[in-house]
């Protein structure tokens, strides 16, 4: 009998749970794998949510938790609470000892895990490679990733052709779209009416559903916090809710200010650290628009038909539906960008749009990948080497 394979796979923050839960689900249900679910950063924050709960919740078993012990955002201390799960990822795969290591995306906690995998000589899949977003460390920690991993699951085409320009072998690079549209296409979603009532919100229209986190290769994240809320000042009709910043450095600074907000405008707007994964989907699907700087405006928002107004430089280079505008930071901008995404033609033109990152069915994909890669040898990784005009 074929021994089943151990698949580790590290969540570090809400938002990446939320794409990985396909293939939790696709894992712990298969015949030939074994989950072991690593929870590490914010889930383990009180005043992140403590996402920990989500998670046991959907009846997953975590198998280790590398507590980072983030104390503040500052740089230095970010750095400290890298140091600390560098060490927690080395004790826990000393103990699990597993196959594979699967991570997703470009945020510091998962740069930790893979770095411990790589001395450990764990082989490593690494989930969105090969994409842009210039404004942010991310940047140059998802391609970091990349040059650690052995496997590479990217969402588009073009995605793939940067991995393997980066020197990765065309073998190893699978388009299989991006994760986060399963939710939204195959998994159920809590109704409006009952999401809302389950935070004690009752929004009228138009709902703005607004994320905005630091740009991290830039300072004057407060600044530009200010300009958002002043443009939102200038639509005093519209509920507003924000969800959450990343345990990003700055992040607090917009907390306070939006929690200032918040009470400034009790009735009509409100802030949720997390929504969790059914009632974010619902949200998403019932705001008229999504504003800030996330990710989810660029790659879940589009697929729902909900438009986005983007600011500034944090998704810069990312592929882009129709249905989304950008916009500098500053509140003349961003308020003419909502005027725009709220006009009848702008709304018809994002319930049209086609999203460049599929139509679910990449957590599928991925877990008959993992069941059946070849773990021969994987750890010798050969250069690809792509001729340069002269």
């Amino acid at each position: 009998m074929t021994r089943r394979r151990k698949i580790s796979v590290v969540t570090g923050s809400r938002a990446e749970y939320g794409l990985l839960h396909g293939l939790l689900r696709g894992v712990d249900g298969s015949d030939l794998l074994d989950l072991q679910l690593i929870v590490t950063g914010t889930h383990l924050s009180r005043r992140h949510g403590h996402t920990m709960d989500e998670i046991e919740t959907d009846g997953f078993e975590v198998a280790a938790c590398v507590d980072m012990n983030i104390e503040g955002d500052s740089p230095a201390e970010l750095t400290r609470a890298m140091g600390r799960a560098l060490i927690g990822f080395a004790d826990v795969y000393a103990r699990l000892q597993p196959d594979m290591l699967v991570v997703l995306g470009d945020r510091y906690e998962i740069l930790a895990a893979a770095e411990a995998a790589m001395l450990a000589r764990i082989p490593i899949v690494h989930i969105h490679g090969g994409e842009a977003s210039e404004g942010q460390i991310d940047e140059a920690i998802r391609h970091a990733l990349t040059k650690m991993a052995h496997y590479h699951f990217v969402a588009a085409e073009p995605y793939r052709a940067r991995v393997i320009q980066m020197g990765e072998q065309p073998a190893t690079v699978f388009t299989v779209g991006a994760p986060g549209l399963d939710a939204i296409v195959e998994a159920e979603v809590m109704p409006f009416d009952e999401a809302m009532a389950s935070v004690d919100f009752e929004p009228h229209h138009p709902l703005f559903l607004v994320t905005y986190h630091p740009v991290t290769l830039r300072s004057g994240a407060a600044d530009d916090a200010r300009a958002l809320l002043a443009a939102l000042d200038r639509f005093p009709e519209a509920s507003i809710i924000f969800t959450g910043t990343n345990a990003d450095a700055d992040g607090d600074e917009i907390s306070h200010l939006v929690d200032a907000y918040v009470d400034q405008h009790k009735g009509r707007v409100m802030q949720i650290a997390s929504f969790g994964r059914k009632r974010y989907v619902s949200v998403l699907k019932g705001a008229d628009i999504v504003i800030g700087n996330s990710s989810s405006g660029i790659i879940e928002a589009p697929a729902v038909g909900t438009p986005t107004v983007n600011i500034g430089a944090r998704q810069q280079g990312r592929l882009r539906a129709p249905s989304i505008i950008d916009c500098a930071v500053d509140a003349a901008s961003i308020a003419q960008a909502i005027e725009t995404a709220m006009s009848a033609s702008f709304q018809d033109r994002a319930s049209a749009c086609e999203t460049p990152y599929g139509r679910g069915g990449a957590s599928k994909r991925m877990v008959d990948l993992i069941e059946t890669l070849s773990l021969d040898n994987v750890l010798m990784k050969k250069f690809h080497t792509l001729e340069v005009a002269s």
